[in-house]
């Protein structure tokens, strides 16, 4: 026998490890990590005066993203699978993928949006922003993707990583230094916790893939179930930590007013989209064996953080500089609470109930990028961000008051805000059906607690205003982003069942 036909015989026995990759499904995080190189690479060749191209060049880019999900809503692709098991993949785009990645992907297109002003105003470097931002939002698509714990790590850090730098860009502003600072630190304690609990988890299975890992914890060996529920509480600290849970929440305020508006609005939607996404796969997906340790844990912290953070929003002065802005941080973590509700139901009654925490999010996106967006058009004039530079905007500014006005009530859930009294009922009924009425309960009395907050700012925007009004021409790419997220959510109040029909039943690819 010849070499060349031995060869021949040995490749035909061997499995095959050449593995193919389905460049559709990946699309929209592969154009948006292309698009930051882009970006990058142009900055070093633009002349100053014509760096604002930059951003346009990435408003388009995140466009062009969200519009690669359209041909994947069948939900059924999967890539860079084992060639032994081909159930174990590393990439699967599923209706929870693709509903994951529409979120923020359009949330980081409104983000965007918002900061072509933003960047030419307060003069930070165009090209490092926008390719940070790409860079952020690239791994915030892949991590709703990701089906094993290294490229679930991976992502998290690519969507980390870049957020450190953009809250602290603007140079000379001490706040937005102490506060990036802060956010590493706290972040890189949180991520070093988690990566050891992922050892923990991969020395008890041998697998890194969430489905082997899943059905190998349910035959742990007695003297590796200690090391293997160490390994899933572990886990679970680094994205408790962003979803700003308590108690990892500490970070938040300060965060949110050191970093530039738009910046405070991502993290407020992206980066918690970014927690919640890996909490639910890291949970449901994977340590469903470990549900009586990991469900009880998260419905303490659910009652904790709503308490906490709404508890905390109401103590905000009006008059104090950046009371609008810490407002806006506290009532996130309050809304993080909501959103841990259904992952906590799933440790009870299925994996189905994850559809609630979905449907919370997308209307929270909406609403609360909305919000910012309009605290970014009022701190033009008034950059104090006080609660009380809200008062009389009515008379200055009354698409802007209205559209803040009616995001206030969707955040509180009151009419018109149907949208938002729909994801707070159906988070609710989650908690319900689970059999955790302490919860369901704890609950109603925090919604109760946030309509102070949430009514007392509204009611201020159609006061009289005090003194001479400043009346300025709002900057188009800022109205634009009030103009989308308001219509979006006046939209889903007048049809939540678009929401619901998108996020009921099963999500994941079976």
């Amino acid at each position: 026998m010849t070499a060349m036909t031995a060869l021949t015989v040995l490749s035909a026995e061997a499995p095959s490890l050449v593995q193919s990759v389905d460049w559709l499904a990946i699309a929209p995080v592969v154009i948006t990590a292309a698009v930051g190189l882009v970006v990058l690479v142009a900055d070093l060749f633009l002349a100053e005066r014509r760096k604002p191209v930059l951003g346009w060049i990435t408003v388009a880019g995140l466009a062009a993203a969200t519009a690669t999900l359209i041909p994947l809503r069948a939900g059924d692709r999967a890539t860079f699978c084992l060639t032994g098991d081909p159930a174990a993949c590393s990439y699967v785009a599923d209706r929870f993928t693709l509903v994951i990645q529409f979120l923020v992907l359009a949330g980081a297109l409104i983000t965007a949006l918002v900061s072509v002003t933003a960047v030419r105003d307060t003069r930070m470097p165009a090209g490092e922003y926008w390719f940070l931002l790409l860079s952020s939002a690239a791994g915030a698509a892949l991590l709703p993707a990701s089906r094993d714990l290294a490229t679930l790590i991976v992502a998290l850090e690519v969507a980390s990583l870049p957020a450190f730098a953009l809250v602290g860009m603007r140079r000379g502003d001490r706040l937005s230094s102490e506060a990036a600072l802060k956010f590493f630190l706290s972040s890189v304690t949180a991520t070093a916790v988690s990566l050891m609990g992922v050892s923990f988890v991969y020395a008890a299975t041998g697998s890194l893939h969430l489905t082997q890992v899943a059905d190998r914890l349910e035959d742990v060996p007695g003297q590796l179930d200690t090391l293997a529920m160490a390994g899933v509480a572990l886990t679970l600290v680094g994205f408790a930590f962003k979803t700003a849970a308590v108690p990892f929440h500490f970070w938040v305020p300060d965060t949110y007013v050191g970093a530039p508006l738009p910046i405070a609005g991502y993290l407020s939607v992206i980066g918690k989209a970014v927690g919640f996404t890996g909490l639910i796969l890291v949970t449901v997906i994977a340590f469903p064996a470990y549900s009586d340790v990991w469900g009880p844990a998260l419905a303490v912290l659910a009652a904790l953080t709503m308490t906490l953070g709404n508890a905390a929003a109401l103590r905000q002065s009006p008059d104090r500089p950046n009371s609008a802005v810490r407002l806006l941080a506290w009532s996130s973590v309050g809304q993080a609470g909501y959103l841990l509700v259904p992952i906590a139901a799933a440790a009870y009654s299925g994996r189905d109930q994850i559809g609630s925490t979905v449907a919370y999010a997308l209307m929270y996106a909406a609403v609360n990028l909305g919000a910012f967006a309009v605290a970014a058009l009022v701190a033009r004039t008034k950059p104090l961000h006080r609660i009380s530079d809200y008062r009389g905007l009515y008379a200055e500014r009354p698409l802007a008051a209205l559209s803040l006005g009616f995001f206030l009530l969707c955040l509180a859930g009151l009419p018109p805000g149907i949208i938002g009294l729909f994801a707070k009922v159906t988070v609710f009924r989650s908690a319900v059906d689970a059999g955790l009425g302490w919860l369901a309960v704890v609950m109603a009395i925090n919604v109760v607690i946030a309509l102070y907050y949430y009514l007392r700012w509204t009611a201020l925007l159609f006061r009289t205003p005090e003194g001479a009004q400043t009346r300025t021409r709002a900057p188009w790419p800022v109205a634009a982003a009030i103009v989308v997220t308001a219509i979006t959510a006046v939209v889903l109040s007048g049809a939540p069942e678009l929401i619901l029909r998108v996020t009921s039943g099963s999500l994941f690819a079976q």
